[in-house]
């Protein structure tokens, strides 16, 4: 009862505001409780944007796409040109993969054929004014390829619906590997790049090193250069340079880790094709993985920073590009704020700044022809975006090619 009645005197005491000696256990490690409290992962949180997010953008797309994201992902085995490239073609056809990028190419050709025939049958056939001619043609002639895909890169996938997965590559008698595991949208950028003979290419975010291996894969760069800010990811680029490329054509790719924001006054009006696939919220990744992630708190600023980074690279490689040269800009990430609004501040900016004059280039030819392998959105205003689908789960991959008059 003594014990009991001090312990009341004690709360009576404390209540008024008096001292007592040593506070209560129970106060003294009360903040230690606090501090060691369970956290949010980073995949929860990164969850929790998309959901709030992207489910104002893409409204009921969103529900088909965010069970995508959190699935197995698909992949594509990019062919080693510098490997026994027809020996493994030939492995990977008997295992029921395609090409999709020569089946896009042979869709492509049928495709002009077909509007050339229609053409000519409505040339003979007509007898409207030329003016009347000319309005018809424009309504109904499908949007054609302002270029050709190139046929040097061969990337195969399995069918819609097929989630068998690619065995590791395995390398040759020389030791190079004989194709590269990447997610098949990620060439979608370099294939607008359209790479031509004695083109000089500038590959501004490098590393890891998949979309710098596909540019070699062309067999058209007159000079390669690739850069990544972070020297520990350079490291990666030279591994995977090590790994699929021989030692003379490896010879020739000039590797760097400048600031990539600071290449225009580094090598300005230099290049004819940039490639600017800038660090972004990698949202597949985001949701995936704790390691790395970019919704990590300790990692807040850094995520708020992204749009102005992307804009900082993009603007660079528009003044590292030549006069009547091209840029592709790319993330892997589904926010407009990532995507069309870097690219439409990033056009005022190069006018407004540094008077050069840009042009959004029309790729939606991309969609006809690559429908059968990718799931694409049809709500982007600038530039093309795959989204994640259950069936072809590959992506988010966006994509927007610039022409710098």
């Amino acid at each position: 009862m003594a014990a009991l009645g001090g312990g009341g005197r004690a709360v009576t005491l404390l209540r008024r505001g008096l001292v007592l000696g040593p506070a209560p256990r129970r106060y003294r490690y009360k903040k230690k409780w606090a501090a060691t409290a369970p956290r949010v992962p980073s995949t929860r949180l990164a969850l929790q944007s998309f959901d709030m997010n992207y489910g104002l953008q893409l409204k009921e797309a969103w529900p088909s796409v965010r069970v995508s994201l959190l699935c197995e992902q698909k992949y594509g085995a990019l062919v080693n040109s510098f490997a026994d490239a027809d020996r493994v073609a030939q492995e990977l056809e008997l295992l029921n993969a395609v090409d999709f990028i020569s089946g896009a190419a042979q869709k492509a050709q049928r495709l002009q054929q077909d509007s050339a025939v229609e053409q000519a049958g409505r040339g003979s056939a007509s007898r409207e004014a030329p003016g009347e001619r000319w309005a018809v043609k424009q309504a109904e002639t499908p949007p054609l390829l302002s270029a050709p895909i190139t046929s040097n890169i061969r990337c195969y996938t399995f069918p819609r619906g097929d989630i068998t997965r690619f065995r590791p590559a395995r390398p040759d008698t020389l030791g190079i590997l004989n194709y590269y595991l990447m997610d098949a949208a990620s060439l979608l950028p370099v294939l607008a790049l359209n790479v031509q003979p004695d083109d000089f290419v500038l590959d501004l975010c490098a590393a890891p090193g998949g979309k710098t291996l596909a540019i070699l894969q062309t067999g058209f760069c007159g000079h390669l250069a690739a850069n990544d800010v972070s020297i520990s990811r350079t490291k990666r680029l030279h591994q995977i340079l090590n790994s699929y490329v021989p030692k003379q054509i490896r010879e020739t790719v000039c590797v760097t880790s400048w600031d990539g924001r600071n290449w225009g006054e580094l090598e300005g009006g230099t290049f004819h094709k940039v490639l600017v696939d800038v660090p972004c919220t990698t949202d597949r990744h985001s949701v995936m993985e704790e390691d790395n992630n970019i919704f990590n708190r300790r990692r807040s600023k850094e995520r708020q920073m992204l749009p102005m980074l992307q804009l900082q690279l993009l603007v660079a490689g528009i003044l590292a590009t030549k006069p009547g040269g091209e840029v592709v800009y790319s993330t892997c990430s589904l926010s407009q704020l990532q995507n069309e609004y870097v690219i439409e501040r990033a056009i005022e900016i190069a006018e407004t700044e540094y008077d050069i004059s840009t042009r959004v280039e029309d790729l939606s030819h991309f969609r006809a022809l690559f429908q059968d392998t990718f799931s694409f959105s049809s709500d982007c205003r600038l530039g093309e975006l795959v989204l994640p689908h259950l069936t072809a789960n590959f992506g988010p991959m966006y994509f927007c090619k610039l022409h710098r008059v």
